[in-house]
Order: structure tokens, then sequence, then C-alpha cells
């Protein structure tokens, strides 16, 4: 068989990879051709630009700038954000504080109602041991000492007793019990101390019960 009935003969597979590859290579050249196109307008129009004195980037500069305010606002808002998250932080840290150091200084304040009724006793019975019997001094002598060791463990956590003899009615401090006529003294005045009163840390307690003092009925005073 000669070489042309060979090459006649060739399999139908072979003619078919062959007709692949000079279309592919078809393909690439005018691929290639129409880069080499586009390249040559862009530079063109590039030197066109710059011939005209514009920079063929400018809309894009334009974008940037718009983009680079926006996220300065967005920086701004973050920063008042946290500003915002810290001086709240702050706030609930101090009110805590305030907290914790109002139960510590008030703690006592149950206690010390409960103590105060004791207090109270000890001054009665120091009046009713009063008086010229002997027999009754020791007895006196010992509740007047202890009456003064307790009041003394009270000032040591700020219990103060609040006796307003001879002052002006307080009615923050003082609860009236009764009024009387006084021309000795002026009106609205503390004349007695039925019982004391008590602070803790300067916060009443209990309210001394008084009797106050008013203008006589015909008017007449000093």
């Amino acid at each position: 068989m000669s070489d042309k009935e060979q090459e006649t003969q060739a399999p139908p597979g072979d003619a078919a990879q062959d007709a692949r590859q000079e279309a592919a290579q078809q393909a690439a050249q005018k691929a290639a051709a129409e880069f080499a196109e586009v390249a040559g307008a862009g530079a063109s129009g590039d030197d066109e630009a710059a011939r005209a004195g514009q920079d063929p980037g400018a809309p894009e500069a334009g974008k940037g700038t718009e983009d680079a305010a926006a996220l300065a606002d967005e920086l701004q808002e973050a920063r008042d954000q946290v500003l915002r998250a810290q001086a709240e932080v702050q706030n609930t840290r101090r009110r805590a504080e305030q907290d914790v150091e109002r139960a510590r200084k008030y703690a006592l304040e149950r206690f010390c109602g409960e103590l105060l009724p004791v207090v109270d006793n000890l001054e009665r019975a120091l009046e009713a041991a009063s008086g010229d019997d002997e027999q009754l001094r020791p007895i006196a002598e010992g509740v007047e000492l202890t009456l003064k060791s307790f009041l003394n463990a009270l000032a040591k956590f700020n219990i103060e007793p609040v006796d307003p003899a001879g002052e002006p009615f307080d009615p923050q401090y003082h609860q009236a019990m009764s009024s009387v006529e006084n021309p000795d003294v002026e009106p609205n005045t503390v004349v007695a101390v039925m019982q004391k009163g008590y602070t803790l840390n300067g916060r009443l307690v209990r309210p001394a019960m008084v009797m106050v003092s008013k203008a006589p009925a015909d008017g007449s005073g000093s």
C-alpha cells in the first residue's frame, strides 16, 4: 500500500483532533489581536488626556475622597460610642462605690435601733436610784458606770445622742409631743426632752421626743 493511500485511510479521530487544535490556534490569534487593539486605544486615550492637562484617573480620585470622608465619619462615630461607653462604665462604678459606702456606714442602723431602748432603761434606772439614800448610792454608781461605758461604745461607731434642751425646735431631728406656754423663752423652743434621739453617721436613727414652748395666749412674752 502506498503512502498516499495510508494518508487517505488515516483514522477519523486524528483528523478531528487536528481540527480542534487549528481552531484553538485561530481563537488565540484573534484574542491577541483584540487585546492589542484595546491596549493601543487605552494608551492613546491616556496620551490625549495628558496632552489636554487632565488626569485620566480623576473620577476615581474623586470617589476615593468621598470614601475617605465616609470612613472619617464612621471613625468619629465609633470614637463617640467608645467615649459614651467609658462614661457609662465610670458612672456605674461610681454608683456602686457609693452604694457600698452607704451600706458600710449604715449597716449598724437596725442594730443601733435595738440598743437604744437599753440606753433608755439605764438612764431611767439612774434617775430612780438618785437621791440621798446611802443604800442606793452603790447601785447608782454602778448604773452610771455601765451607762457611760455603753455610750462610749456607741460613740466609737459614730452613734451620737440628740439632746436639744434649750435649742430651737427642728422637725428634722425632733418630734414634738406637746407644747406649753412659757413666757421665759422664745416660742418654738425645746423646754424639755422626754426621750433623747440618736444619729448614726449624721443620719437620724430616732428623733428626740420633746416639749416645745409657745407664746402665751394674751400675747405677752419675752
